[in-house]
């Protein structure tokens, strides 16, 4: 197994989202996000979006790990750890419960204050994501998310109000999470979570479609206006942007494969160069056109987008994607799924995930090849289900396994490959509410949480073996990924 030593300054730690570890939904005056009414589903079962919260359902996110009210103790247990950073996200209801009110919510402003104070107590850095999958449901009900313009000058009252509260606090943030899962434009769950776009009965794909590329270029202003505020706010901010990537390979080497690959990446990846270049590239400013979506983007839009550019990338990794022209041809792409193939040479997890450790590598050099900034991988993971043993023991070597070899990956990217690499930050370093699922029992973590898809536990924490050697992946700087 390779490992190398990390630069001085790597920062290791971990990554969670504040809908799916805070609990407390409706504690303090915080009022209700698209996260608060998605029931739980299963790998089998997806979850319902439902028109706001109903009697008898079951609603995970609720209640979730109750970090609102356990965070010392949890960011105790990451700092014995010896974590350098610690992703979270700020719950946008916390602090404007409607979304659009004047005036922020106090209480929310607060707790976010004492739980940055306790991660800089213990020296551990806030990596901060301002929207992750939780928009006001008022915004999702009253506006339609954001297809509507208004949604921008909403989304910056938050951010700057943000920026201002921490500029002392957090230096390191990222604007929209895993902005580009909107490429599924007809996946339900991704287009609720991502924009707040609850699609009608009896609309086409092509009507999705068009929502979506609104939707995104909205966010990708109001993403721009939010870093040109958080430079003047705090010149040493630095701002990023966060996507899902995974490196596109074709099934064979025809041609028809290959170029599909290449068409599921523009497809895919247009929305980071927005973000990294200030411009749309021109395979998707053609598809628009040929499509005749015609989205409102106006020339002061556009200049916006050139000044706001981000400072780095964020990402999360967790597969590859191999794609085959058997279904659909590459200039017919438009349904991103219908041209994903199986993989026949990678095993996959119990959520049928494939599992590529090489591919984050790849990751690592063909972003670094496209965007020539620093990179930051800001979640990658296992969901595994974990079995305690008697004597309270979490034996998860499966977890140890996976995470050494996309370390290994990882430290071959910086080490031979060149890569400027921030940090390293695992999804779901204590276990949480699955976002996909809304399960528990999908666990990611290095920290037990005792508590089951029913809603069954006392939500006592416990170090799995994963934690230990987490340890003492950090204590030598990523040189000893021994087990």
């Amino acid at each position: 197994m390779y490992s190398a030593k990390m630069p001085k300054g790597f920062l290791w730690g971990g990554a969670v989202a504040a809908h799916q570890l805070e609990g407390a939904w409706n504690v303090d005056g915080k009022g209700m996000s698209v996260a608060d009414v998605m029931t739980v589903g299963s790998a089998e079962r997806p979850r319902e979006i439902t028109d706001g919260v109903l009697p008898g359902k079951n609603y995970p996110n609720h209640e979730a790990i109750d970090f609102y009210h356990r965070y010392k103790e949890d960011i105790k247990l990451m700092a014995e750890m010896g974590f350098k950073a610690f992703r979270t996200s700020i719950a946008w209801t916390r602090i404007f419960p409607k979304g659009n009110e004047s005036e922020p919510n106090e209480a929310g402003l607060k707790f976010y204050d004492d739980l940055f104070d306790e991660c800089l107590k213990y020296g551990i850095e806030p990596v901060v994501t301002l929207s992750h999958f939780e928009i006001p449901f008022h915004l999702v009900k009253e506006y339609g998310g954001f297809t509507n313009r208004k949604l921008i000058d909403y989304f910056l009252r938050f951010a700057v109000v943000c920026f201002k509260r921490y500029q002392n606090k957090v230096k390191y943030w990222m604007t929209f999470n895993e902005i580009d899962n909107q490429s599924a434009f007809n996946n339900d769950f991704l287009m609720a979570t991502n924009s707040g776009i609850l699609f009608k009965d009896g609309m086409t794909d092509s009507d999705k479609e068009a929502a979506m590329y609104q939707a995104a270029h909205y966010e990708l202003v109001a993403s721009a206006l939010a870093v040109k505020e958080g430079h003047k706010i705090n010149p040493n901010f630095q701002i990023g942007c966060m996507i899902n990537y995974s490196p596109v390979r074709p099934l064979t080497p025809s041609s028809d494969d290959v170029l599909l690959a290449d068409k599921f990446e523009q497809r895919r990846d247009w929305f980071s160069d927005v973000h990294v270049f200030g411009e749309y590239p021109k395979e998707v400013e053609a598809y628009i056109e040929r499509k005749g979506y015609r989205p409102d983007i106006t020339d002061e839009d556009r200049v916006v987008l050139k000044e706001g550019t981000v400072d780095y990338v964020g990402f999360s990794y967790y597969q590859s994607t191999t794609v085959s022209s058997e279904n659909v041809k590459p200039d017919e792409l438009s349904d991103l799924a219908k041209a994903v193939a199986v993989n026949p040479t990678l095993e996959r997890s119990d959520w049928g995930w494939e599992i590529d450790p090489a591919g984050l590598r790849l990751a690592l050099n063909h972003l670094t090849d496209r965007y020539h900034l620093p990179l930051f991988i800001v979640e990658n993971g296992l969901g595994a289900y974990d079995k305690v043993a008697a004597d309270g023991s979490v034996h998860d070597d499966y977890r140890i396994d996976y995470l050494e070899k996309h370390i290994s990956e990882m430290e071959k990217a910086v080490a031979i490959d060149g890569v400027d690499l921030m940090g390293y930050l695992p999804w779901g370093c204590i276990d949480l509410v699955s976002a996909g699922t809304g399960q528990m029992d999908k666990r990611y973590g290095f920290i037990y949480v005792n508590k089951n898809d029913a809603g069954e536990g006392d939500l006592s924490r416990s170090k799995k073996d994963s934690f230990y050697w987490y340890q003492k992946v950090i204590k030598s700087n990523g040189a000893d990924l021994s087990k």
